[in-house]
């Protein structure tokens, strides 16, 4: 479907690279110092990953209920979870061209290197991010068999949530309260602070990468657990059928 549909390239191509340069350019007018630069860059591209990855994962059931065809998807010979562990690989490979894309306009645009921390942390600062995304796209899944057509605007939302809480743009330490805790039990939060900990910023917290990958581990086995559990329910109340044409 990606190499059929023109339009699925903007999301590889055009809307990261948008928004990648609005904000990129903001930090230039406010004259920024590099760190500074580069706290904000980590942000807005780690969030372009996370964006494109998930939502391949949640268009997995998406394309489904825009096209009203659930029941045949759930008819053929596959297991559930094949369709989203294939959904989430696509997602990793269009997501990994998006990083690579957006690290090469940050550094000739804004001589900001993201291989300075080295290619085994970034690889695993990647993994979390793509961990993180199947987590979310999992959880569009299962709120649409929940909800339906209502669900769907959780493919969006989530992420830009995400975004507000999780410290994209600035620390966690300046949000209102309870938001710094809520934002700690998120996996993108340890991620981010792990990467940008190369560059110079503390944030306070320990066992970064141990947080982060236990708290992803986590929600994904407990998203495991529910999708079958709300698949089973959708089978039993019919909302596959409604889902259908």
């Amino acid at each position: 479907m990606t190499k059929r549909n023109i339009f699925s390239l903007f999301e590889i191509l055009f809307w990261p690279v948008v928004g990648f340069f609005s904000v990129g350019l903001l930090t230039t007018f406010l004259d920024l110092d590099p760190n500074r630069t580069g706290f904000i860059l980590i942000g807005i591209i780690s969030m372009s990953v996370i964006q494109v990855c998930q939502i391949d994962v949640a268009e997995a059931l998406l394309y489904d209920l825009w096209a009203k065809s659930m029941k045949h998807t759930f008819i053929a010979p596959i297991h559930p979870h094949q369709l989203l562990l294939g959904s989430w690989i696509i997602g990793v490979i269009r997501s990994l061209v998006v990083f690579l894309l957006l690290a090469l306009f940050s550094l000739f645009v804004f001589d900001f290197d993201f291989l300075r921390p080295g290619v085994f942390p970034l690889s695993l600062f990647l993994l979390g991010l793509f961990l993180t995304s199947a987590s979310v796209g999992m959880t569009v899944c299962i709120l649409i068999l929940v909800f339906g057509y209502k669900a769907e605007v959780a493919a969006w939302s989530l992420s830009s949530l995400m975004a507000l809480i999780c410290g994209i743009y600035y620390p966690i330490s300046i949000l209102p309260t309870p938001l710094p805790e809520i934002a700690r039990g998120i996996p993108l939060t340890y991620f981010l602070a792990y990467l940008r900990s190369f560059y110079g910023f503390q944030e306070g917290f320990q066992s970064l990468l141990r947080w982060g990958f236990g708290l992803a581990g986590f929600y994904l086995i407990v998203e495991v657990i529910l999708f079958r559990i709300v698949l089973h329910r959708a089978k039993r109340t019919g909302m596959i059928l409604k889902l259908s044409e």
